[in-house]
């Protein structure tokens, strides 16, 4: 999802198709709001407003905004605040031409471009979502990790042989990874969503909490019609902003969009080459380490000190040998000196994860860990490897909105948690919950399960 957003934007804080579920998820990377395309649509209805009044008829019969307040207490997010820059939002776009003529666009094509646009003000109740209930990461791992999205994606792997071979060539960057992303961010281009990203950025850099960073959105959406490398109706997207198969936000565009077949434009809508080349050369930029895996599956002993579970800890692999970790198969590691920390997404009931240099890259392009272990995995399988070896704890549920509040406002009555109550998992909330429960001589992994809370209840 490039650049995808989740605390709100990969490189901005927004997330999509499957990043958007893994903003839902036990680290709510509310960590990039990019969401409302591909794979979120199996949520359904868990955006609905009431008492409708929007500024202008909603986009293609889309469903109009609530009217209300947004829910981040945002003093740009009220219904007020909304309305009126609403009613300012075409000397809002017409004040940019200055910045879009600093940035070579023709007055011509700033006209162009932006005649007839009107503020989408459902996007206000997208961008303050704060879902109910969250996914756990077992759940978010069948989802995009299925046999159907694997087919397709052996297809797709075949089908652009010639372009994976041009661009693993020239990048170093692992295909499989490329075609793992692809499927996962839009189904190998079948969810890429449908908002327009001119109309999409254009009302999020007037209208909201966050028109800084959207005005630059914008204006890049600008740059890259007014260059010709997309048209305008190919740009269509998430509510955020990322648009294509692979989820580019106009600034990732801007960065990483190479022209992987030479004919003179950047195509990563619908051209294969343009798209597994561009795909690529973000993850080189961002350090991806060529011939390395992303990480490992491993056995976590009984008895183990989940206090170094900890994306600070970093160990070489061969340290983290002598501490009892292994793999399931009692296979070596390749390259014993690699450093790597461990994760363990389900505490001390699931399995465990050494995580490498190249899952550091892959959470560059969506920050979110139930995320970078979907595309790992997703690539394993793609490569012929075979499903994770331990069980999860599906026995477990996952806490409501209004549960993981508590957990966290009880944290921090007992002086276990210092930020401020918001229902979102993190890795603060997981350092609080694993010195709570060191507290109280309970394996200390972190994981937010209902016998934590009934504990921190006092029951």
């Amino acid at each position: 999802m490039m650049q995808s957003m989740a605390g709100l934007a990969k490189r901005a804080g927004f997330v999509t198709s499957g990043a958007m579920i893994a903003a839902a998820l036990l680290l709510p990377a509310c960590a990039q709001a990019q969401a409302q395309n591909g794979l979120s649509n199996l949520f359904g209805g868990i955006f609905s407003g009431s008492n409708p009044a929007p500024a202008q008829a909603p986009p293609g019969g889309a469903q109009p905004w609530s009217g209300e307040d947004g829910a981040s207490g945002h003093p740009l997010m009220t219904a007020a605040a909304i309305r009126e820059a609403a009613g300012n939002f075409n000397n809002c776009v017409a004040a940019m031409w200055p910045d879009a003529a600093r940035r070579g666009i023709t007055q011509e094509n700033f006209q162009r471009f932006t005649a007839g646009l009107a503020p989408d003000l459902r996007i206000m109740d997208l961008m303050d979502s704060q879902p109910e209930f969250t996914k756990s990461i077992w759940d978010y791992l069948d989802i995009l990790v299925n046999d159907n999205r694997l087919a397709k994606g052996r297809e797709v792997l075949a089908k652009y042989k010639a372009q994976f071979d041009a661009t693993e060539k020239a990048t170093g960057v692992d295909r499989y990874i490329v075609a793992s992303i692809w499927g996962i961010e839009s189904n190998y281009s079948t969810q890429m969503g449908d908002r327009s990203v001119l109309q999409s950025t254009a009302t999020l850099a007037c209208i909201g909490r966050r028109q800084a960073y959207f005005k630059d959105e914008f204006l890049s959406a600008l740059e890259i019609v007014n260059r010709g490398d997309l048209r305008p109706e190919q740009m269509r997207g998430s509510w955020a902003g990322a648009f294509g198969p692979t989820q580019f936000m106009p600034t990732a565009f801007k960065r990483f969009a190479v022209d992987g077949d030479g004919d003179g434009r950047r195509d990563v809508v619908d051209n294969p080459s343009d798209l597994i080349a561009s795909t690529a050369n973000n993850l080189k930029k961002d350090g991806w380490q060529s011939g390395q895996t992303w990480g490992y599956e491993v056995v976590v002993p009984q008895g183990f000190n989940y206090m170094l579970a900890d994306r600070a800890k970093a160990m070489t692999l061969a340290q983290w040998e002598k501490l009892g970790l292994k793999r399931p198969a009692g296979q070596p590691f390749t390259h014993p000196a690699e450093k790597a920390y461990l994760l363990a997404p389900a505490g001390a009931q699931g399995p465990g994860f050494l995580m490498l240099q190249n899952f550091r890259v892959i959470m560059k392009y969506n920050p979110a860990e139930a995320y970078a272990l979907a595309i790992g995995h997703f690539a394993d399988r793609l490569r012929g490897g075979q499903p994770f070896v331990q069980p999860w704890p599906r026995q477990e549920r996952e806490l409501a909105r209004t549960e993981r509040l508590e957990l966290q406002q009880l944290l921090a009555q007992r002086g276990f948690y210092k930020g401020t109550p918001d229902g979102q998992f993190g890795g603060q909330t997981r350092e609080a919950l694993r010195n709570f429960q060191a507290s109280i001589g309970v394996p200390a992994d972190g994981f937010a399960s209902s016998d934590v809370l009934d504990r921190l209840r006092g029951r």
